[in-house]
């Protein structure tokens, strides 16, 4: 608790204390016990103020003494009702339950999330590998080209280079068949990460092999294998993205209008074959509307209805962090970031902040043929970290 008092002070913040105490106790206490004092800006005790916490007259006596607006003032007590009282004024409150779980809050509440998780990242550079629901480490491509989009730093991860269709393992396949082929999903996000517009020849090439991957409906397939002929709308987004990159997306009507359908009747709302989440796939489909006027001006208006009805629900960190990215991508000029249900979901983003400044957790995709799901510890934080600066910098009153 030493340590981050001393970082917030060092930032400027003041220190009071209150104590519910007697002269003669606290006279001991100043005397006996070996502490640094000088820590406090402030002291006030029950036997002076001839009141007792929680009484409410002494919070606001306390207040007026220190010449503080109460929105900018944070209790810590172990106390509930102590805390309530607290709260009644204006102040933010916090109830110690343990050091952890206190330095955490006050790390969220005072400390920039910003360059909190950028540290995080640095110090984990390269390291950052899927874990699965049942405990198996993953070593795949995937979660990296998120990571390197999401930031813009190669140096976060190994060197990916995407030239042709591209498997979602690194190695062999894990938990699944020996044999996994190569996937469309993967080979999209690698090529929109690795080929520019003016170098396309590579991913023309592969464009012209995915259009041989169609089901019977016009649908693309997950597989560059026609023995294995799964369809997903997330998978379908993510190569629409690629399409429409290059030029190319009137080449998939069929799988666009099975995109848009699935939007329409709100067919993402338990997740999709392959992806855990509804956010997931408003997140892959805001970024193609991103991507394409046309595909906005088809389908935006709908996208924001539907992006709407996510705020405020509950969410893991990956979750809350797709639907404010979702957001910004519908909207450049931030204008739904500013909306009270999304300033409530960035609150609750940040709060879910761990100590170290990462965010844990966040399931983002699954096996197909299982429940099993796949997260990744860098993703979250990366994604958590550009949703809260692309909302700071669509938020009025300045920076954190």
């Amino acid at each position: 608790m030493v340590r981050i008092i001393r970082e917030l002070k060092a930032l400027g913040f003041k220190l009071y204390a209150m104590s519910n105490i007697s002269a003669p106790d606290y006279e001991y206490l100043r005397e006996n016990v070996l502490m640094d004092w000088t820590l406090f800006d402030g002291i006030f005790i029950s036997a002076e103020a001839h009141l007792r916490k929680p009484e409410i007259g002494f919070f606001k006596n306390v207040l007026s003494d220190i010449r503080a607006e109460p929105s900018r003032v944070l209790f810590v007590d172990d106390k509930f009702n102590n805390v309530l009282s607290a709260r009644s004024t204006g102040m933010y409150g916090i109830v110690h339950s343990s050091s952890a779980e206190t330095i955490r809050q006050l790390s969220n509440l005072c400390l920039n999330p910003i360059t909190r998780a950028q540290s995080w990242l640095q110090l984990n550079k390269g390291k950052m590998l899927s874990v699965t629901s049942t405990g198996h480490t993953l070593d795949e491509i995937f979660s990296p080209l998120l990571i390197v989009e999401a930031t813009g730093d190669r140096s976060l991860t190994k060197p990916i280079n995407i030239v042709g269709q591209t498997n979602f393992f690194v190695d062999a396949a894990t938990m699944t068949t020996d044999t996994l082929p190569n996937d469309l999903d993967t080979t999209s996000i690698g090529l929109l990460s690795s080929c520019a517009v003016s170098d396309s020849a590579a991913a023309h090439k592969v464009m012209d092999e995915m259009l041989q991957f169609k089901n019977e409906d016009g649908i693309l397939q997950v597989y560059f294998d026609s023995k294995c002929p799964r369809i997903d709308p997330i998978v379908c987004t993510n190569v629409l993205t690629l399409f429409y990159r290059f030029g190319r997306g009137h080449q998939l009507k069929d799988t666009f209008a099975w995109v848009q359908d699935t939007l329409r009747h709100r067919a993402y709302t338990d997740g999709t074959p392959y992806y855990a989440t509804a956010e997931a796939f408003l997140y892959f489909l805001g970024r193609l509307i991103n991507e394409s006027a046309e595909v906005r001006r088809r389908i935006g208006a709908l996208f924001e209805s539907r992006l709407k009805e996510r705020f405020g629900l509950p969410g893991d960190a990956l979750a809350l962090a797709m639907r404010l990215l979702a957001a910004a991508y519908i909207d450049p000029s931030l204008r739904l970031l500013r909306t009270g249900p999304a300033c409530v979901d960035t609150y609750r983003l940040r709060q879910l902040q761990s100590i170290d400044g990462s965010w844990a957790g966040g399931w983002l995709y699954r096996y197909g043929s299982s429940d099993i799901a796949i997260q990744n510890h860098g993703l979250t934080t990366a994604f958590g970290l550009k949703a809260l600066a692309v909302w700071n910098e669509g938020k009025s009153g300045g920076v954190y």
